[in-house]
């Protein structure tokens, strides 16, 4: 019964500890998702978001192609790189984000496509490796701000730290589902 009464103090503890740690780094990521410093990059890099199962843009996604829209009317970027894989709808997410950029104005020549941006990791290698061709020093991130602070992380942790973020202001009831799911990919990616 002593034991019993010990172990469970301990696994209260070891509970509190990890909600504790899950609330601040939840309300870091937060933060630093919606902290826009203003720099200016050579890059901005959109990741990718669902495309509807009849070609148009997710919501989601429409409004970060709108935040990387507003870096280059801003003229705080050079060239954006837009990043996503082919989604189980039938649509590469990048050539779809370049065609909704060229519609808005974006001009073609500005637009890089990595159709192989399957996840963040993928995202990152594929932006590093075109690095000499691109000959970018600088990035910004544009993507929602739950997603933006591992999305640097993964940047530094290949040794690329001229990294600063955007984040589209628009909210859905699923981003309580993904501030869950960053907190375990924050520290396991």
């Amino acid at each position: 019964m002593i034991n019993d009464k010990k172990t469970f103090k301990l696994f209260k503890i070891f509970a509190s500890i990890i909600i504790l740690w899950f609330i601040i780094h939840s309300l870091y990521i937060t933060v630093d998702g919606f902290s826009d410093n203003g720099k200016n990059a050579d890059l901005a890099v959109i990741l990718g978001s669902k495309v509807n199962e009849d070609g148009t843009l997710s919501k989601r996604l429409e409004k970060r192609l709108e935040s990387g829209i507003d870096l280059y009317k801003n003229h705080r970027i050079k060239k954006i790189l837009v990043s996503g894989g082919l989604g189980k709808e039938g649509f590469y997410e990048g050539d779809k984000m370049k065609e909704f950029l060229i519609k808005k104005g974006i001009p073609d020549s500005l637009i890089i496509v990595d159709n192989h941006g399957d996840n963040t990791r993928a995202t990152i290698i594929n932006t590093l490796k075109m690095k000499p061709h691109l000959k970018f020093n600088s990035i910004i991130i544009v993507s929602q701000y739950f997603h933006v602070t591992r999305t640097k992380k993964l940047f530094e942790d290949q040794g690329f730290e001229n990294v600063s973020s955007v984040s589209p202001n628009y909210f859905e009831f699923r981003d309580a589902y993904s501030i869950l799911r960053e907190f375990p990919a924050y520290y396991t990616q």
